[in-house]
């Protein structure tokens, strides 16, 4: 329907919330099954998507602005899309000069005032045949009327808002896409572009889930009580947006701040996931392995996806000695797909081997990836120390011990092998929980922390750490040291059920929070509802859907936990979102800000320009140091991943010969 005049307008803004609505309403009358499905984040933003590319019939252009290429990307491959009858995929930064009339246009942009300028530019002179707008959030009723305003030639057929405004991770974890939220840590500094960006975000996740929640903060956090008032203000003017069919027990909105639990991120990691990132880094899915020492060309940049590769959504949370078993079997089916490959003696051998070849040759590529990616991950721990490093971290995560403390941190401070970053992380954890003991050493740590080669901007993080995370800034009981009860308890159940891996003992704080709140005694005090009207009744039930939100960011250790929640817990689903997914470089680039300098890097990772060897003779090593390998068997390993890659490459090739 073009936009020809006002009462269009205002017309089509009704329509398009009759739509929202009934699509809304579609949602929430599908089966048990599928609503549960419908939990998924990313299944949500694909079903947006899809809906999208098949509601516009005939061939298509997509053109997105660089945030909705990220969210769609996420969970579409472009071969995906292209099934769609899209054939071409398009920037709407990008200036376009030839007019393609047979194609009808597909707009999925934010609706920001930038992008509403661009698509005016646009209807001056039409590129397309047809314009389908879709904004991937609420869009305010001025920018409906000044595209309706522009679009002279009457080529827009239709404006809708599909609420994919979030980068869909996991099943259970989105991402906001804020890298910073330093403008929301004081008042007088407010940053209120950075804030509407995380309100919408948060609406969005709501709406693309069908939800319409109860809502509790963090009641230290300035940021979490007015997201909470703002949200709360958005759903009840946007009453009929929010809409949906109410369960027994309504879902909650859990706001939280990364402020509680500053210990979390700056961890070394031991599941598959976390170690990624927190080692090599995850950017959209998507990890850059260029310039590391061994690594196949075709391997340089990889996709670590849960929706497209199996076998990291089945062993993504899997620690880092299990992980090394499941890539042997990975192995040897791939192996054993090969020797049936050189088996072909018929006609009909052929036939079945053309039919299962796409199977065999994405088998390939995902046992070339992952051999990789493990190879990286084994080098870093080797050139790094981490195991040693590692150990002691959580010793200081994990337990209250202040003489041992002292000797195992000042011993890594004086050892040469281990990194800059690392020394730095064990000061920071060191400080964070002892830095109310009266002999505490956290002055000579520094100190010393000076003398093996940290800048003064890299020694002032110490300070500005317990400036903002502090025991005095912190809601809760991070550590378990506040009640001589929960000491007890810790000490208890350590004693009793023992550790089954020193590297991955600690929880995150969020565990506990959670865990709290489906039992129905997360204090109300510290985590206060919104709204004083609530009855008694309603707030003792403890939820069974849970949206939480970390404002200053989650992390994959995090996300752990929460899908390991809901694997244990069928009835209850849990979905995290952050403002961004943090590993320690990230984090501490946040804290630097909140100093007003920049960490310098370049001492820290001095050492990786001396990191060398191939990707043969560091996964050798994979199985003598992972810890927790549960008996692989280590030499099989090491003989299988040695020769990966010209493995996977003589197997394909010896099939593809016996078609030629």
């Amino acid at each position: 329907m073009p936009f020809a005049s006002e009462p269009q307008t205002v017309l089509l803004a009704d329509r398009l919330t009759a739509r929202g609505r009934e699509f809304s309403l579609a949602m929430a009358a599908s089966s048990a099954g599928a609503a549960r499905a419908k939990a998924s984040v990313i299944q949500s933003v694909r079903d947006y998507v899809s809906r999208m590319a098949s509601d516009v019939s005939g061939m298509k252009v997509l053109v997105m602005d660089a945030e909705t290429t990220g969210f769609v990307s996420m969970v579409y491959t472009q071969t995906q899309i292209l099934q769609h009858e899209v054939f071409l995929i398009d920037s709407i930064e990008r200036a376009r000069a030839d007019k393609m009339a047979h194609l009808k246009a597909i707009y999925f942009v934010r609706p920001t005032h930038t992008n509403v300028q661009l698509l005016q530019e646009e209807f001056k002179e039409p590129k397309y045949g047809e314009y389908h707008i879709f904004f991937s959030n609420a869009t305010r009723d001025t920018m409906i009327q000044q595209l309706a305003e522009a679009d002279e030639h009457e080529v827009v057929q239709q404006v809708q808002e599909y609420y994919a405004d979030f980068l869909a991770i996991n099943p259970e974890l989105a991402s906001l896409g804020v890298p910073s939220t330093v403008g929301l840590a004081e008042q007088r500094n407010w940053d209120q572009p950075t804030f509407d960006r995380i309100q919408q975000g948060v609406c969005a996740l709501l709406l693309a889930l069908k939800k319409r929640p109860l809502i509790r903060y963090a009641a230290r956090s300035e940021g979490a009580m007015r997201l909470a008032e703002s949200v709360l203000n958005t759903m009840d003017t946007e009453a009929d947006l929010f809409a949906f069919r109410k369960p027994d027990v309504p879902p909650l909105l859990l706001l939280l701040d990364r402020g509680d639990d500053p210990v979390t991120p700056l961890l070394n990691q031991w599941t598959y996931q976390a170690m990624v990132h927190e080692l090599i880094g995850i950017s959209n899915n998507r990890v850059d392995l260029r310039g590391r020492p061994g690594v196949p060309k075709e391997q340089e940049q990889v996709v670590l996806s849960p929706e497209q590769d199996a076998f990291f959504a089945a062993n993504m949370f899997l620690n880092y000695g299990d992980l090394a078993g499941e890539v042997k079997n990975m192995m040897d089916q791939f192996q054993a797909k090969t020797k049936s490959s050189k088996d072909i003696s018929s006609i009909a051998d052929m036939q079945s081997f053309v039919e299962s070849y796409p199977e065999f040759r994405k088998l390939s590529g995902d046992v070339t990836k992952h051999v990789t990616l493990l190879g990286e991950i084994n080098r870093i721990i080797d050139a790094h120390s981490l195991m040693e490093c590692s150990e002691v971290e959580q010793e200081l995560a994990c337990n209250e011990d202040h003489s041992s403390a002292v000797s195992e941190v000042e011993a890594l401070l004086l050892k040469p092998s281990a990194t800059l970053q690392n020394k730095l992380r064990l000061v920071l954890l060191y400080a964070l929980r002892y830095e109310r003991e009266p002999s505490n050493r956290i002055a000579k740590f520094t100190d010393l922390l000076s003398q093996a080669g940290a800048s003064p901007e890299q020694t002032a993080l110490v300070q500005c750490m317990l400036q903002h995370y502090g025991a005095a800034h912190r809601t809760g009981d991070l550590f378990g040291n506040k009640s001589v009860l929960t000491s007890l308890k810790k000490s208890w159940a350590r004693s009793v059920k023992g550790v089954q891996n020193v590297y991955t003992q600690h929880q995150p704080y969020l565990m506990s929070q959670l865990e709290a709140l489906t039992k129905g005694t997360l204090s109300e005090a510290h985590y206060p509802y919104l709204g004083g009207d609530l009855p008694p009744t309603q707030k003792k039930r403890a939820p069974t859907e849970i949206i939480v939100v970390l404002l200053g960011g989650c992390t994959y250790e995090e996300a752990r936990v929460v899908g390991e929640m809901n694997a244990a817990n069928p009835g209850v689903r849990i979905v995290l979102s952050g403002t961004t997914v943090h590993n320690c470089d990230s984090f501490l680039d946040e804290v630097a800000k909140m100093a007003g300098v920049a960490p310098s890097r370049a001492a820290a990772d001095s050492s990786a320009a001396s990191l060398g060897g191939g990707l043969s003779s560091t996964l050798s090593n994979i199985a003598s140091n992972a810890p927790n390998v549960g008996g692989v068997d280590r030499k099989r390993i090491a003989a299988l991943t040695s020769s990966v890659s010209s493995t996977v490459s003589q197997g394909v090739n010896n099939a593809m010969s016996k078609l030629q």
